[in-house]
């Protein structure tokens, strides 16, 4: 039977969500404790990659299992795996499914968020992007309103990346003021490698007055994977939240 698994984690530790030899993953420990719980090897597949040092606060994997008396007990099953789990990755909630549902193919809309923070605070270092200034917001929301506009994102695409497409389906992107901090959100149905950072060092540039509208209009249009050339930290990136079109599946 086919179930989802949704969760959180930190990515500060981790080399990204897919596992990889010799490097600490979401997806490694995630199979590790699935494997414990259920007895059994047990794979998943994930609704997409984050890169090392992203976070997520909700990721969704699917993974194929016959331990149906087992996973019965869903309260129980996330206790357990929640217990062999290191700390910084957190099971909510564990859903069986249709053969036919998929993680990552079934997803409509993602959303992500960046948090970036104005004023030295060390509660903050894995989790927010430190910048030394007060950027424009008026001027990077006017920018978002011109991203918006566009589908081709290969500009912002990471070099040498094996995208079948760079078009993508925007349905928000703002920024948004908090005390001393900053904070984007961008929606969309898919996301290029690297992209949510890439469009997060533009726009700052935007903020500084070192971009004007036209230059970035000039950016986006040509077309060229890695033209935006900034690239900010991962440690203020969060997968916020993953949009499926099941109604009983909780959102965050």
């Amino acid at each position: 039977m086919r179930y989802f698994i949704c969760l959180s984690y930190n990515g500060t530790r981790y080399h990204g969500w897919q596992v990889q030899e010799n490097a600490p993953t979401v997806q490694g420990e995630l199979h590790r404790a699935l494997g414990i719980v259920l007895g059994e090897p047990t794979a998943t597949v994930g609704a997409g990659r984050t890169d090392a040092g992203v976070h997520a606060r909700r990721y969704v994997a699917h993974f194929d299992s016959g331990q149906t008396e087992r996973l019965a007990d869903r309260e129980n099953i996330v206790y357990r795996l929640n217990g062999v789990l290191p700390s910084d990755i957190c099971i909510h909630g564990v859903y069986p499914m249709h053969d036919a549902a998929h993680a990552r193919f079934d997803a409509t809309e993602r959303t992500y968020k960046y948090y970036i923070h104005t004023e030295l605070d060390p509660f903050l270092l894995e989790v927010s992007a430190y910048i030394p200034y007060t950027p424009d917001v008026n001027a990077m929301n006017e920018a978002c309103k011109i991203l918006l506009t566009y589908e081709d994102f290969t500009s912002f695409a990471k070099l040498h990346s094996d995208n079948k497409t760079n078009l993508c389906t925007l349905t928000q992107a703002k920024w948004e003021i908090a005390g001393n901090r900053l904070v984007f959100t961008i929606s969309a149905n898919r996301f290029l490698r690297n992209m949510v950072r890439a469009i997060v060092g533009v726009l700052l540039e935007v903020g500084r007055g070192k971009y004007t509208t036209d230059n970035f209009v000039n950016l986006i249009e040509m077309r060229k994977p890695g033209a935006g050339g900034i690239s900010s930290p991962a440690r203020g990136l969060f997968l916020e939240e993953i949009r499926y079109p099941y109604s009983w599946l909780p959102a965050n």
